[in-house]
């Protein structure tokens, strides 16, 4: 009975209406298909868990960063916190928007947003890493934006990693988007995001995402609780108001008020990535030189060049292959 009220909608159609909104970028992939590839099988986080109902396909969004503050180098710089905010506040919104259009033609919608995680597999461990409902990086080179990375950040050929995601689930019976199939990381010859990152938490095509939580939620809950914690243990009420009052307080409260420094956060290994058209225009002059490398950083790097030269997969390659892409054999360059 409800297909009589659904308008004709072709993919073509959603897209020029999703940048009409503020989108930069947008795909459209199968949720069918998203069902049968789970980024990790052994905890499966599939569209049809959200709903069995309109998960038929999973319309991906894109939008860019501001040029301005990724020119900024320190990674903990709150101008950058609070304008990514802002960026992901606007593509909330054209979220929304696209959601009620889909319905106003007929077709029941859900928003998946970047930052929300599900509060049932909370095990009272502040430090542990929680991903979210669907890995919209995974559901981003399934609608065709691009690959992903050494440390499996999206890539795109338009704007590299440089993008906030959020994604629709609505069971249109439109046309899908095909995947990339070459990819766009140049992989541990480039190493870039390793070398520059702050927490030296990339791996060899992986990362280390509990540690990456900390700077890519600096003032997220992790240390909201350990400064609860820190306060309660303090010797004396003197000693407690002192921390109250302290820089770390005041940083939570900014934080609370806007929730920059808490779903923003540090992405340096996004800034320097030289993927994206946007790289030579907006940031090389910038960014070129990244004072967190270290000769420990660049002999690891140059083990995994020599691993892949000599054949060695590693286990993240093996695991990611479908959305990193296929590379040029490293035995092939020079």
């Amino acid at each position: 009975m409800i297909g009589a009220f659904k308008a004709p909608l072709g993919a073509d159609e959603i897209k020029a209406k999703a940048k009409s909104l503020g989108v930069d970028l947008v795909g459209i992939a199968d949720g069918t298909v998203m069902d049968t590839h789970p980024p990790d099988p052994a905890d499966p986080r599939r569209p049809s868990d959200i709903t069995e109902l309109d998960a038929g396909r999973v319309i991906v969004l894109a939008k860019h960063y501001t040029a301005g503050t990724t020119r900024l180098a320190r990674w903990d710089e709150r101008h950058k916190y609070y304008n990514d905010e802002l960026t992901l506040t606007a593509l909330e919104e054209a979220s929304l928007e696209l959601v009620y259009w889909l319905e106003d033609k007929g077709y029941p919608a859900i928003i998946i947003p970047p930052t929300h995680v599900d509060p049932w597999r909370y095990r009272n461990d502040p430090s542990a890493h929680m991903t979210t409902l669907l890995s919209l990086n995974h559901a981003a080179v399934e609608a065709g934006l691009g690959t992903l990375g050494l440390n499996l950040q999206l890539l795109t050929p338009e704007f590299g990693p440089r993008v906030i995601l959020s994604a629709i689930l609505s069971s249109i019976d439109c046309a899908v988007d095909r995947p990339m199939t070459e990819a766009l990381c140049l992989g541990p010859e480039c190493g870039r995001c390793l070398s520059t990152c702050p927490g030296d938490v990339v791996g060899h095509w992986a990362r280390d995402w509990s540690t990456c939580d900390r700077y890519r939620s600096p003032h997220g809950f992790a240390q909201l609780a350990e400064h609860i914690g820190t306060v309660l243990d303090a010797n004396g009420l003197d000693a407690k108001m002192e921390l109250i009052r302290s820089e770390t307080s005041f940083n939570l409260w900014q934080s609370i008020l806007r929730g920059a420094g808490v779903v923003t956060g540090c992405r340096r290994c996004q800034d320097v990535c030289p993927v994206g058209a946007d790289y030579a225009r907006f940031y090389k002059d910038a960014l070129e030189t990244m004072p967190e490398d270290t000769p420990e950083k660049r002999a690891r790097l140059a083990r995994m060049v020599a691993d892949e030269k000599a054949g060695v997969v590693s286990p993240g390659r093996t695991a990611q292959a479908r959305w990193i892409g296929r590379t040029p054999s490293p035995k092939d360059t020079p």
